[in-house]
């Protein structure tokens, strides 16, 4: 089966993962990619490194596209991450206008997209985002898997 363009965007956000594990960050990645396929920016966990709880994958790529394009709405543009956003992601996605979210794995224990709450398709939100879960979700899970059994020393 032909590689799709969801899984090609992904594969890069794995990168992004890889490098967070190496930093002995929680191995999420993320990628800013406009209507071209261009990417915009690039990002993974830096949590630890900047002593900023904030500093997630998806908030620093966000920021970083902000930057880049010198605008806060990100309507034509794809964010791809390795692992479904939490609560605070979800809300930056909503508020900075991302037009569509693919993501890897998903997060029963935090995720606020579709497992644990569904934060961005809340009758509330005006502005409706297409969301594509489960990319790469093997790859995306087994990498993290890896990180906390390390973690853990198993």
């Amino acid at each position: 089966m032909p590689e799709s363009g969801d899984q090609k965007m992904m594969k890069v956000a794995l990168v992004e993962a890889r490098k967070a594990f190496k930093a002995n960050e929680v191995p999420v990645g993320a990628i800013i990619v406009n209507k071209n396929g261009q990417i915009i920016a690039k990002a993974h966990n830096i949590q630890e490194h900047s002593h900023d709880a904030t500093a997630h994958a998806e908030i620093v790529a966000i920021r970083a596209a902000c930057a880049k394009l010198s605008r806060r709405r990100l309507a034509d543009m794809t964010l791809y991450v390795t692992l479904e956003p939490c609560p605070m992601c979800a809300g930056a996605i909503h508020l900075s206008h991302i037009g569509r979210l693919v993501y890897g794995a998903p997060d029963a224990r935090i995720g606020a997209v579709e497992s644990l709450f569904a934060i961005l398709s809340h009758p509330g939100i005006k502005n409706r985002i297409e969301i594509r879960g489960g990319v790469l979700e093997d790859e995306c899970k087994s990498l993290l898997r890896n990180f906390f059994a390390a973690r853990r020393g198993t």
